[in-house]
């Protein structure tokens, strides 16, 4: 098989689940030229969850980063296994999305043909031997969904798809998302989705608010599905916003908190008229899924990470204030970054997106 009409490629990406889930329209622009292509992917094992469901992968393949907890020899033993089966599917293509040097050794022994980028930290002779290509990193003014596109570059040009972003779910997953919902109390009616949290506090808004935001929504004849993680800051979080409310006669508030895996999440969130969120996860499955969304972000990069969808309304707390520079930020500081988003500009928004 020729490497022009190739017949199995290897996407490798190893970061976060964001990341991993904003990968997808690689393989989506990959199918509108291919279709026939099989198209396998190789993330953390922690984060395959995000890409289960996706048709469009013909196989995913996991590292599990505890490995290297259970002692030098164990460690290998799963490295080799993993390889012989990325080994035995024959690539045409790797396209390496990831910075790392096991995904980079992988892609060069396990396809004919390697693509990666040309990354600072990596500028050096072995980076380049271990890739048949390396594509420039596009910049911070470039959303991430482009930056991961423009490693298809030399196999398909870029002005020739329009892919994006795909977040799937499966009815069983579908079923046991309605199975929870029943449970919190839900009984059919339509709702809200507030997902307030982030596994980075900083990117939170206060509790105060977020509770003020769900007793407008309640006092204007809307439900509210609240979800949270089961982390102990994002458990604390909701507690903190149910203590504050005044639920009215013939509203309802379903809390969903730490028991949803990451697809019923995404079914939860499929199955609201409207997400309302942080800087996080979540969002990027609303603007997979394409639901209307308000997305409430302070110090990172907004044009690199703000949802992939015209549907989403950004919420900026720099432009209610100066803010910290994105690269200033320590990831475990639990300062709330977002105080100066007021709740009236939130408010207003979201009456624009429920026509109140």
């Amino acid at each position: 098989m020729s490497l022009s009409q190739p017949k199995r490629i290897l996407i490798i990406k190893l970061r976060h689940h964001g990341d991993v889930l904003l990968t997808t329209p690689v393989a989506d622009a990959v199918k509108q030229h291919f279709p026939d292509c099989e198209i396998d992917m190789l993330v953390y094992s922690e984060t395959a969850d995000i890409i289960r469901d996706n048709n469009q992968f013909a196989q995913i393949f996991t590292i599990d980063r505890q490995w290297k907890k259970l002692g030098t020899k164990a460690r290998l033993l799963h490295e080799y296994a993993l390889f012989r089966q990325l080994k035995a599917r024959n690539y045409d293509w790797a396209f390496n999305l990831s910075d790392q040097w096991r995904a980079a050794l992988i892609a060069k022994l396990c396809a004919k043909c390697t693509v990666g980028f040309s990354i600072k930290k990596r500028n050096n002779i072995i980076w380049k031997k271990l890739h048949d290509f390396l594509n420039p990193v596009l910049d911070v003014d470039h959303h991430i969904v482009e930056a991961h596109l423009a490693v298809l570059p030399p196999l398909v040009r870029p002005d020739d798809y329009t892919p994006r972003v795909r977040m799937e779910i499966s009815p069983k997953i579908r079923n046991s998302l309605h199975e929870k919902l029943r449970a919190a109390g839900w009984q059919g009616q339509d709702y809200v989705l507030m997902h307030p949290g982030s596994r980075w506090m900083f990117k939170c808004w206060e509790d105060g608010r977020n509770a003020a935001l769900v007793q407008l929504l309640l006092n204007h004849g809307q439900n509210v599905v609240l979800t949270a993680a089961p982390s102990a800051d994002e458990q604390k979080m909701l507690a903190e916003i149910l203590a504050r409310l005044n639920i009215p006669a013939g509203s309802n508030v379903c809390t969903l908190s730490g028991n949803l895996n990451l697809r019923e999440l995404a079914a939860a969130i499929d199955g609201a008229k409207l997400f309302i969120g942080v800087d996080s996860v979540p969002m990027h499955i609303a603007a997979a899924l394409d639901k209307p969304q308000i997305a409430l972000f302070g110090p990172s990069w907004v044009n690199r990470w703000r949802p992939y969808s015209d549907k989403a309304t950004v919420i900026w707390a720099g432009d209610f204030s100066e803010l910290p520079h994105p690269d200033s930020i320590h990831t475990d500081d639990k300062t709330r970054l977002l105080k100066a988003i007021t709740l009236e500009a939130v408010w207003e928004k979201t009456k624009e997106k429920l026509g109140l």
